[in-house]
């Protein structure tokens, strides 16, 4: 999500900064923006909407030559995508010009420091707090540097910033935390982006830098150091692919870096979800928590993937929170004449917030006078915009139709919810909430775990190029994965896939099983030993009748391996989070299956990322 762009160096620098956007618009964003330094001062533009707004804007009203400034694409968070909310921000003295990537978790707070010192903020945006308090450091007498770390000190959160000082216009200084930036080292000029995209036609020499680390860039060099102020050193490298590679970070797919993007994507939906008292806290919700305490059934509402994490989200805030979920396919709902009151609460999921069958179906539900939640990665799209309430999934953009960010932050926000529910009705103790959004903050690092055996599942894709038919297996939480697993097959290799509840087997969908069929089995963890043992006997039902079972079980299950002809796998965590993990492996397989087949990934036949006809 953004795409931001410094330079330094003898060139116009509005021609290298509109040409890198342009090069990241791949990302996806809301607004466009630009900033450069002049004569003592800061001359800036922005504008809501597509890159060719803000070129328009220039047109009309042509800013003055600069070989120095920072550039911006934004991703709306804080604040609907609005000219007053785009980047860059200035400073209370127009001395500062900022951009930004992320979330400041702790901006309410210094937001209301600043206005208690009698500055009066100009957008909704966090970022805007940044600007403020650089341009506070840098009246101190500091450099633009200095103030930087020192600012960087006092935020929370994951961030990327990168500013200009009008009084140094030889200077861009950034800085990072868990969120992406790189150096691009040139002759006489340098550049920082939010990726090598952003330069590579200028030049492909680049420096990786570490975690909470400052960059300093001047046409003479680039220098590292920490938030601390200690010097330090990135990493240099040479960038050895096209422009197309670029954009998608050297993966031959948009859809395989979303993939890999997994992790980044988890912890960036979890980023501010507990406040300083460790309540949960969630974006937009604008239902009180009385109106909550009354709800009594929920129905979500949903299509394709989304409806998946539904289905996640039934037995989890069904056992969180003793509420009864139904779960609907937002294209039957409004078709059956369904039950509602004001006493139900419909919750809406949808990756673009404007998917036209869940859109209709949250209009009939408001017509019942039932309670409306959306969960959505779109910030200001419609179905959010007609809600009661949001939760954003901050998944960032997603250029591959099929969906795999946004299917894993969608179920973070499925089980935020759940929670946010336990906390507000009294069903479930704060430390146990606590305990479960630990595990939740473990996920990250659990999912980089299972993208390292990447090799492993391409392996299996490849002994599996000649099948023509694939099922999937699950019980419980896994039955969702299962199906979306084979949906993710359907959608871009084009097979036959069927995933089934493993206890249904004997109840039909075993006739289809023949010699050398691939099984792909998500076991559930052996703390549900009920469950678990279950799905052993329905493995063996297949593999005895010529089966090939590909079996997903956490680390240290031995007793499955007996029944496993492939055993992938997956960090141990309870089976109610484990499709974030399980379905990981998934994914990769019917990417690189369907790459071998000569299919194009990102844009399968017939389908569109977003379906606005019912």
């Amino acid at each position: 999500m953004c795409g931001i762009v410094g330079y330094v160096g003898p060139k116009p620098a509005q021609g290298v900064i509109i040409e890198g956007l342009r090069r990241l618009e791949y990302r996806g964003y809301d607004s466009a923006g630009i900033a450069l330094v002049d004569a003592g001062s800061i001359v800036s533009e922005k504008c809501a909407g597509k890159l060719a707004n803000l070129e328009k804007a220039i047109i009309d009203a042509p800013l003055p030559a600069s070989t120095t400034g920072i550039g911006h694409t934004r991703w709306a968070t804080h604040g609907p995508p609005t000219d007053r909310n785009a980047h860059p921000h200035l400073g209370r003295q127009r001395r500062v010009a900022l951009v930004h990537n992320g979330i400041l978790e702790n901006f309410a707070d210094l937001r209301a420091r600043l206005e208690a010192d009698g500055i009066e903020m100009a957008s909704d945006t966090d970022t805007e707090v940044a600007a403020h308090l650089l341009e506070e450091q840098l009246e101190t007498g500091v450099d633009l540097t200095v103030a930087m770390q020192n600012v960087c000190r006092g935020l929370e959160g994951a961030f990327t910033l990168v500013a200009v000082d009008a009084h140094d216009p030889d200077r861009v200084v950034a800085a990072r935390r868990n969120s992406p930036l790189v150096v691009g080292v040139g002759e006489g000029e340098n550049f920082v982006g939010s990726d090598v995209a952003a330069f590579i036609e200028h030049t492909r020499e680049a420096l990786e830098l570490g975690q909470d680390q400052v960059v300093t860039i001047t046409r003479e060099g680039v220098s590292v150091s920490g938030f601390d102020g200690t010097p330090a050193e990135g990493r240099r490298y040479h960038v050895d692919w096209d422009l197309s590679a670029a954009e998608k970070d050297g993966h031959d797919w948009f859809m395989r870096k979303e993939i890999f993007e997994q992790p980044r994507a988890v912890a960036d939906s979890l980023l501010g979800r507990r406040g300083a008292d460790g309540h949960l806290q969630l974006d937009e919700m604008r239902l009180s928590d009385q109106d909550l305490r009354d709800i009594d059934k929920i129905i979500i509402i949903a299509a394709g993937t989304s409806f998946y994490a539904g289905m996640v989200a039934k037995y989890a805030i069904e056992h969180w929170c003793r509420i009864p979920v139904e779960v609907e396919l937002a294209s039957e709902f409004r078709y059956r004449d369904p039950i509602l009151t004001n006493a139900t609460l419909v919750v809406a999921i949808s990756q673009s917030g404007e998917t036209a069958d869940t859109l209709q179906a949250i209009r009939h539900a408001r017509a019942q006078r039932s309670k409306v939640l959306a969960i959505c990665n779109t910030n200001g799209s419609t179905i959010p915009r007609e809600s009661d309430g949001v939760i954003y999934t901050h998944a960032g953009p997603e250029i591959g139709v099929a969906s795999t960010k946004g299917f894993l932050t969608q179920l973070v926000a499925c089980y935020l919810l759940a929670l946010y529910l336990a906390q507000v009705k009294g069903t479930r103790f704060g430390d146990e909430i606590s305990l479960v959004m630990d595990q939740l903050d473990e996920m990250p690092g659990h999912v980089e775990t299972v993208l390292e055996k990447a090799e492993q599942v391409y392996a299996l894709a490849r002994d599996h190029v000649d099948n023509r038919s694939v099922l999937f297996l699950g019980r419980h939480a896994g039955y969702p994965v299962a199906l979306e697993g084979a949906l993710k097959l359907k959608e871009i290799a084009y097979l036959h896939a069927e995933g089934f509840a493993a206890g249904e087997l004997k109840h039909g969908p075993i006739a289809l099983v023949e010699e050398g069929l691939p099984v792909l089995c998500v076991v559930p963890p052996r703390g549900r030993d009920h469950l678990h043992n279950k799905m052993i006997s329905g493995i063996q039902e297949v593999r005895a009748r010529g089966a090939r079972t590909i079996c997903l079980a956490e680390e240290g299950d031995t007793t499955i391996v007996p029944y496993a002809d492939e055993l992938i796998t997956l960090p141990q965590v309870p089976v109610l989070l484990q499709p974030i993990l399980a379905v990981v492996p998934l994914q990769l397989f019917a990417c690189e299956l369907a790459t071998l087949l000569g299919h194009d990934v990102d844009q399968p036949r017939n389908l569109a990322k977003s379906v606005t006809v019912e």
